[in-house]
């Protein structure tokens, strides 16, 4: 039986959720990544900032005394004081841990050990540390020291060793026991784990040092220092407070400090530097030394505000701090999300949910409110995280997936080798990518996270959505699986001569995200693809560029674009057309001179230069999605890289054109289970340039190369969807179809449809659909 045990009063829940309307519809279940800022949060913060004349805290003294007072305040939160303890201003918790892994000071021979399981910024102290003996700990290895028989060490100690581990894994919620830090303190270890690199020795006779990455653990959960006083600890505020981002510390007990040694120095460190003589001396405070330049002190002032939340939204109730309350909470809600889960069963018995933890949720003191899984299919195969992603989009849920920066723990989780890792990266698997699914094994996982603002209600809806769509026993379904599983290697045996493909249709979207343009003659073909295609878009107050998955208004907003008037006019419902002109003048259609600015925003990860169309269309574009500060911008230049090369493509994501098989989306229609919708609106949501048709369905994935009135294209490769696909382009509305059969017929690869690129190029190159069409396969 699935039961849910409130902490919350109802008056608390009714408090917090009159502070997180803003929701609306939404459900976050992604509080590890980040936990959300209450609305009065902000406005109280925004109210200290515009009452108080805050300066550089190196000249001014009431700057300079807040900043303590948040230090303070910090750590009363983890029940010690000044005297035990100091707390150095980081960027993030990632920061800290940099920190201390450059500056701490091992000796002769002194040792590096971090945990398996741990984020990718503690495997990175790997590359600082001033060590060349570095070992790597299993769970297991850590608890072997919770074993009372102490370690027998030699008395001569030669060195200072450094043990880095999580205080609670973000990939699986585990919450080693704090215990270790003292038992590590005075016995040392006695596992060494596996050595990583460094010299061969048995025996290690250093002083151990602790440093307790705590970054998930202090998002949900009281970290008693005064009980558990690891040497050094790594936090960052947006994880216990959702604002504001950019702060962080190491907080730094006096034993710990005695280790930590900084060359660098800049301004605020030192009591007086000389240039034209090597000398300087530093500060005599220990966060002196190491808190270079100017604090980001707004934002450390914001920090207090996050307290006072938690304490106003919270109270104190039978002896336990908010913060104690907030994880009991949280850890009923994953208890809760994994008892319903575990239930779930497929009608041959298959379990739907692998969970990936180290308990069973039986404990508050050894799990956290975190829950991560894999779905599985009737037949015990991975539905891919990407999958889940998308579907969880469709719905309004936003979760985590991936391996959430903790290679250690997925590797463990997934039971994956080094090998499998290895191959999986070259098969084109990298960090935070969607290749979910490599030869069946998966490379990463779905995780759900909680927060003190997460309600039951909102488990409960991720729980229905799952449920309902990957609860199936029908046989029939079985069946076309394994029929659509057998088409493609069909294709190949089918004689050449027999295919012939046609050219149905040409579409162009001139405004990115927006409206299609059917072209009814022949058009123009440039080098970075159709004249006009995605050669503008609408970018919101900040300068970002905005797309449907945010605005599902913009499909409504539908270009015209009137080549001998030299205009292209938007239109959208109940609202009067706007025209801007089409080529690079300028001006507005009376032949007014306007000032244009340059703005760059991002497509992707590139570069992109724009012209703003100034204030007339900007308010119209505000209008019709109802979202004020839109802006249109024109590209103006070449998109560039990360590395600063230029891209031939347009406002696409991806690819010049995108090709679609009409056939094709015939074929995936028959599979859709829910009530079904005429042919061409399910083609319109693929927002494809080409749509041919073939003989049979799926003949595109064979494609090589294909030519289209004498002009080359190549094939690319396939079209990763998302969840756009699920928004009605007549209509604006979304739906779970076509993403949800997509990924059921293919195995959880979310990809239909193919990017073809120019082979080579010239100048005054037409293509229309009556142009012959040749295919080269595979």
């Amino acid at each position: 039986m699935t039961q849910f045990i409130e902490e919350f009063s109802s008056d608390e829940v009714e408090l917090i959720s009159r502070e997180f309307k803003r929701l609306g519809e939404n459900t976050y279940l992604d509080h590890a990544g980040t936990t959300l800022y209450s609305e009065k949060q902000i406005e109280f913060a925004e109210k200290v900032l515009k009452e108080n004349l805050f300066c550089n805290p190196h000249t001014c003294k009431v700057t300079g005394d807040l900043v303590d007072q948040v230090r303070f305040r910090i750590l009363n939160h983890f029940n010690t004081n000044s005297n035990d303890y100091a707390v150095v201003f980081t960027a993030n918790a990632t920061a800290a841990l940099k920190l201390a892994g450059e500056c701490f000071n091992f000796g002769d021979s002194g040792r590096f050990y971090y945990c398996q399981e741990n984020h990718t910024s503690v495997l990175g102290m790997r590359e600082v540390v001033r060590t060349d003996d570095i070992f790597v700990l299993t769970k297991d290895d850590l608890l072997e020291n919770l074993n009372e028989n102490g370690n027998n060490r030699s008395l001569e100690v030669k060195g200072n060793s450094l043990v880095a581990f999580s205080a609670q894994c973000n990939f699986s919620g585990y919450k080693l026991p704090l215990s270790l830090i003292s038992a590590i303190q005075e016995n040392g270890l006695k596992s060494h784990g596996t050595r990583v690199r460094g010299k061969l020795s048995d025996l290690d006779n250093s002083n151990f040092y602790v440093c307790l990455d705590a970054a998930s653990f202090v998002a949900t959960n009281f970290l008693d220092l005064n009980k558990y006083p690891a040497e050094f600890v790594c936090v960052s505020f947006y994880k216990i407070f959702g604002y504001p981002t950019g702060v962080g510390a190491l907080i730094v007990s006096k034993r710990g400090q005695q280790l930590l040694k900084k060359s660098y120095y800049g301004g605020g460190t030192v009591q007086i530097s000389m240039t034209m003589e090597d000398f300087h001396v530093k500060r005599n405070g220990f966060t002196d030394h190491f808190e270079d330049g100017t604090l980001s002190f707004l934002g450390i002032a914001k920090v207090l505000e996050g307290f006072k939340t938690h304490e106003r939204l919270i109270t104190r109730r039978d002896g336990l701090k908010p913060i104690q309350r907030i994880s009991n909470h949280v850890f009923q809600l994953a208890k809760y999300c994994y008892d319903f889960l575990r239930q779930l069963k497929h009608p041959n018995g298959q379990q739907l949910i692998q969970f990936y933890n180290h308990t069973n949720f039986n404990s508050v003191q050894d799990q956290g409110g975190i829950i991560t899984f894999n779905i599985l299919h009737e037949d015990g195969s991975y539905v891919g995280f990407a999958e889940v992603a998308c579907i969880a989009a469709v719905f309004n849920v936003q979760l985590r997936t991936g391996c959430f920066c903790n290679p250690g723990a997925c590797q463990n989780h997934l039971k994956l080798t080094n090998d499998d890792i290895r191959k999986q990266f070259k098969a084109g698997h990298i960090c935070s990518d969607y290749n979910d699914l490599i030869d069946g094994l998966p490379t990463g996982a779905v995780r759900m996270s909680f927060g003190y603002m997460t309600r039951k209600k909102d488990v409960d809806k991720a729980l229905k959505m799952i449920a309902d769509c990957y609860l199936s026993g029908s046989s029939q379904r079985l069946e076309l699986m394994e029929k659509c599983k057998s088409l493609p290697r069909a294709l190949e045996h089918i004689p050449r001569r027999l295919k012939k493909t046609t050219l149905k249709k040409i579409c162009i979207y001139p405004v990115k995200s927006c409206g299609s343009f059917e072209i009814k003659d022949s058009w123009e073909i440039t080098e970075r693809g159709f004249k006009y295609d995605r050669n503008w878009m609408i970018v919101d107050a900040n300068g970002m560029a905005v797309t449907q998955k945010t605005h599902t208004r913009m499909c409504l907003i539908k270009p015209i674009i009137d080549i001998e008037a030299g205009t292209l006019e938007l239109t959208f419902p109940y609202m009067k057309s706007i025209r801007v002109l089409l080529d690079d003048t300028v001006g507005n259609l009376e032949g007014k001179s306007l000032v244009s600015p340059l703005c760059q925003s991002k497509v992707c990860d590139d570069m992109v230069e724009g012209l703003d169309l100034g204030d007339e269309v900007a308010e119209w574009i505000s209008d019709c999605l109802e979202c004020t500060g839109s802006r249109l911008v024109r590209q103006s230049a070449d998109r560039k890289t990360k590395n600063g090369e230029n891209k031939d493509l347009n406002l696409v994501n991806q690819g010049q054109f995108l090709l679609l098989n009409k056939t094709s989306v015939e074929w995936l229609a028959s599979k859709v289970e829910s009530e079904q919708e005429d042919i061409d609106t399910t083609i319109d949501r693929f927002r494809a340039n080409l749509i041919i048709e073939t003989p049979l369905p799926l003949e595109e994935n064979q494609f090589e190369e294909i030519t289209i009135g004498g002009i080359q294209f190549k094939v690319d490769g396939f079209c990763k969807r998302c969840q756009m696909i699920c928004i009605d382009q007549r209509s604006g509305q979304k739906t779970m179809e076509p993403l949800r059969t997509i990924a059921k017929e293919f195995k959880g690869k979310i990809q239909f449809g193919i990017y073809v690129s120019l082979i080579g190029f010239k100048n005054n190159a037409f293509i229309s659909c009556k142009d012959d069409i040749k295919t080269k396969l595979k």
